[in-house]
């Protein structure tokens, strides 16, 4: 056998239909679609529509809640960490962050910041400045001897001082922290009546 001579299977392939291409070819004129209506025009039918029945993507149930504007983070488990470590990838007694990451090919990019999940084991102490971590994956570098520093808690921290000074400026008096503790929870009306004195 030569490779001019190599080709499909007999029927393996099969040629396809090319409408409206004169009556001889059995799918002339209305090149099967019929006489008349919507779906014998172009770009006839809409997607879903059920002839002006509920349709069922409208018919199912909408559950949970997609927050406008979330960070979208690049996330990362222990076990990647480690695998890294273990290869040359990452210094373990340096720094770990996502710039960090990035270069030893851990993630692909930062995005708006990398979050670190505790799925695997971790061995290596390991000093991490990540945007956010589950508090599995603290618990593991915690108990390896190493630190988590999470720049959400920062950013949220400047926000709430930023919103407490913004409020300060325009006389409104912060709003009543509720103690810890179901039992001692302020109402609504306790909440009410401290705004009005």
């Amino acid at each position: 056998m030569k490779l001019n001579e190599i080709r499909d299977n007999e029927g393996a392939t099969k040629k396809r239909m090319r409408v409206g291409r004169g009556p001889g070819s059995g799918k002339g004129k209305t090149a099967g679609r019929g006489v008349k209506g919507q779906n014998s025009r172009s770009g006839g039918g809409k997607v879903g529509f059920e002839g002006g029945q509920m349709p069922l993507y409208m018919r199912m149930p909408k559950r949970g809640f997609n927050v406008p504007n979330a960070p979208k983070l690049a996330e990362v488990n222990l076990w990647r960490l480690q695998e890294a470590i273990d290869g040359g990838k990452l210094d373990a007694k340096a720094e770990i962050n996502g710039a960090a990451l990035v270069a030893a090919g851990v993630i692909r990019r930062v995005k708006d910041g990398v979050r670190v999940l505790g799925e695997g084991e971790l061995k290596a102490k390991l000093n991490l400045v990540v945007w956010s971590a589950s508090a599995g994956a603290i618990k593991a570098v915690e108990a390896a001897g190493g630190s988590v520093k999470q720049e959400r808690i920062e950013a949220e921290a400047k926000a709430a001082a930023r919103l407490e000074k913004r409020n300060a400026a325009r006389g409104k008096a912060p709003a009543p922290k509720a103690p810890l503790g179901d039992a001692n929870k302020i109402s609504a009306r306790a909440k009410r009546t401290a705004a009005k004195a």
